[in-house]
C-alpha cells in the first residue's frame, strides 16, 4: 500500500499576539502534533503565502499566518505550493488536505473529523477556505473541541474565543494532539 501525502494546516490568528487563545485552538494543537510526527522546527515559508512550515519525509505541517476569517487565500496559496513539490501525477492525485480548527459545539479537549465539505455552520474561516478551494475538492477537517461560553450574544463568544488558555487547559491540548497525530498518521496510511 502507498502511503498518501498529507499536508496538514492549521488556522487560528497569528502569532505573537494570539498565540494560546482558545480560537487559535488548531496551531496551538499543530504545534504539539510537529512533536508526535517527528517533523522539523516551523520555519517561515514565502512559497507558503508566509505561514510556518514543518516537514518531514512523512508529513507537511503548515500554520497560516493570516487573521482566522481570511483564512482561504493563504490556505489556497499554501496548498498549491504543496501539490508544486509532489513529483508524480499519482501523489498529486491522492494528496489529502487536512484543516485543523478551532469548534465551539465541541466539548474542550474532543475531536471531531469530518469530511471538509460539511457545511461550515458559523466558522468565517472554514467558509473562507471552501469559497476558495476548487468546488467539489475533498479535504478533512479535524475541530479541535473549545467549548462555548454560557452566552450565545456574539460580543460574549467573540470575547470567550479571544481570551487565552489556562495552564490546565493548555496541558489538555497535548493529549488532543496525540489523537489528531493518530488521525493524520491513518489518512496517510489509508485506514481513514
Amino acid at each position: 500500500m502507498s502511503l498518501r501525502p498529507i499536508f496538514v494546516a492549521s488556522i487560528g490568528n497569528p502569532s505573537p499576539a494570539y498565540t494560546d487563545t482558545l480560537h487559535s485552538a488548531g496551531h496551538t494543537v499543530l504545534n504539539h502534533v510537529r512533536e508526535w510526527l517527528f517533523t522539523s522546527p516551523f520555519t517561515k515559508s514565502r512559497s507558503h503565502a508566509s505561514g510556518l512550515l514543518s516537514a518531514s519525509s512523512n508529513f507537511t505541517l503548515w500554520q497560516s499566518p493570516s487573521l482566522m476569517n481570511v483564512s482561504g487565500k493563504p490556505v489556497f496559496t499554501a496548498w498549491r505550493t504543496f501539490l508544486s513539490t509532489l513529483s508524480s501525477p499519482e501523489d498529486k492525485r491522492a494528496a489529502l488536505l487536512v484543516v485543523v480548527h478551532d469548534e465551539l459545539e465541541l466539548p474542550f479537549g474532543k475531536i471531531k473529523v469530518r469530511s471538509g465539505s460539511v457545511s461550515a455552520k458559523g466558522h468565517n474561516g472554514i467558509k473562507s477556505i471552501l469559497a476558495l478551494l476548487p468546488k467539489g475538492m475533498e479535504f478533512t477537517r479535524i475541530g479541535v473541541g473549545i467549548g462555548r461560553c454560557a452566552s450565545h450574544e456574539s460580543k460574549d463568544v467573540a470575547a470567550y474565543v479571544m481570551r487565552k488558555m489556562t495552564r490546565e487547559e493548555l496541558d489538555m491540548m497535548l493529549d488532543v494532539a496525540g489523537q489528531v497525530s493518530e488521525v493524520v498518521r491513518e489518512l496517510r496510511n489509508g485506514v481513514r
